[in-house]
């Protein structure tokens, strides 16, 4: 199975001025395709280093594909980079020089004499049409500058650059018209990775953990844990020949977590908490309202028909809630006052089946309580109205 490592360049990226869509974008089209994803990287658009990035993953992975910095003005450093790092010159190219001048030409102009830049590339590269942009493309094909005698009787002899646009809707075209099928041929991939995330609220990241400590060392599938506010993520990842066989081995995993973490796990993948919370009061046949403070309309995003109220303190908060629910004449009502003040947050919960409070204080950092507390409020409700409900 063939590894690969990610390069995005670009100034722009390291200043924050831009954000990098085009390494998750590539990330998931080779994780479908069961390449295995070590490093990416980010650079400027510095030749030098650029090249010293190159080198090094080529010594490492048999996939290098780098976005960004094959446009027309000098400090478009991709093409130079490549070749240095290859150990090649860079070299003027008829064809892709026609490429250039066709694809200027569907915007009713002609080249500039700078646009020849894009016409050059590494000695010997293959030429990779862009169909929907300006700039060429190409894969360099190079000796691995450093090679173990394991390596070489095993007949790892190349390792492949491919350079690509960073515009991402120039990027993700090419990569799927062209660059899979090379890599498919290439490498004679004939593997997929596959991966599932389970949902969890209600247990830290450190319980769960202790739960399914086991599964978390197995190879294939493997599984792992990611916290977020108020939230722990499970990823289940399996390589398999097919579909039907990675669905499979998930499908084992997941059974066996959810038996451990029972309604601990919420939902997968798309889902999301106030989904799960929703469906849970729906479920009972209940209506719902909400009521926030010092959220900023945050609850609001989650639930339809939740009420702003400003200054309201602690005490008053579940008599203006039960107001609320009155007022609305709905079945639940949930409310959040957030104290940002000693990172603490009071909650209301009213159904049909009675009343609860609940405060809670936050040790993490104050921009984060907010979301903290909702997602905390909202497991709360979800939970209370699956009880009793078989």
């Amino acid at each position: 199975m063939p590894s690969a490592e990610i390069i995005t360049i670009g100034t722009e990226i390291l200043l924050g001025e831009i954000v990098d869509t085009n390494t998750r974008y590539i990330a998931r089209v080779l994780r479908g395709m069961g390449v295995d994803l070590f490093r990416t990287i980010t650079i400027g658009d510095n030749v030098e280093r650029i090249a010293e990035s190159i080198r090094n993953s080529m010594n490492r992975a048999e996939i290098v594909i780098t976005t960004g910095g094959l446009g027309p003005t000098i400090d478009d450093p991709t093409r130079e980079a490549v070749a240095r790092a290859a150990g090649v010159e860079l070299e003027f190219r008829e064809d892709l020089w026609e490429e250039v001048v066709e694809n200027i030409a569907r915007y009713g102009r002609k080249p500039s004499e700078n646009q020849k830049r894009q016409a050059y590339a590494p000695k010997g590269a293959l030429g990779i049409k862009n169909p929907v942009g300006t700039a060429p493309c190409f894969i360099v094909e190079s000796s691995r500058a450093e090679r173990s005698d394991s390596e070489v009787e095993a007949g790892v002899m190349e390792s492949v650059v491919i350079s690509l646009p960073g515009v991402p809707n120039e990027m993700e075209h090419i990569l799927h018209e062209s660059v899979v099928p090379y890599l498919q041929k290439r490498f004679n991939l004939n593997e997929l990775i596959k991966i599932k995330i389970l949902h969890c609220a209600g247990l830290g990241e450190g319980l769960i953990d202790e739960k399914i400590a086991d599964l978390e060392t197995l190879s294939n599938p493997t599984v792992g844990l990611a916290a977020h506010t108020g939230v722990v993520d499970i990823r289940i990842a399996t390589k398999a020949k097919n579909e039907a066989e990675a669905d499979e081995m998930i499908a084992r995993i997941e059974d066996d977590i959810r038996k451990r973490l029972g309604d601990v796990v919420f939902g997968a993948d798309e889902d999301t908490l106030e989904d799960a919370a929703i469906q849970a009061v729906a479920s009972r046949g209940w209506g719902l309202i909400g009521l926030e403070s010092n959220l900023n309309g945050l609850l609001a995003r989650k639930i339809p028909h939740t009420a702003s109220v400003s200054n309201l303190q602690s005490p008053n908060l579940l008599e203006t809630l039960r107001n609320a629910r009155a007022s609305a004449q709905a079945d639940v009502a949930l409310g959040i006052l957030v104290n940002l003040e000693d990172r603490s947050a009071d909650m209301a919960l009213i159904t049909p089946e009675g009343e609860k409070t609940h405060h809670v204080t936050y040790g993490g950092p104050a921009r984060s309580l907010p979301m903290w507390s909702v997602n905390l409020a909202l497991d709360w409700m979800r939970r209370r109205a699956m009880e009793n409900t078989g």
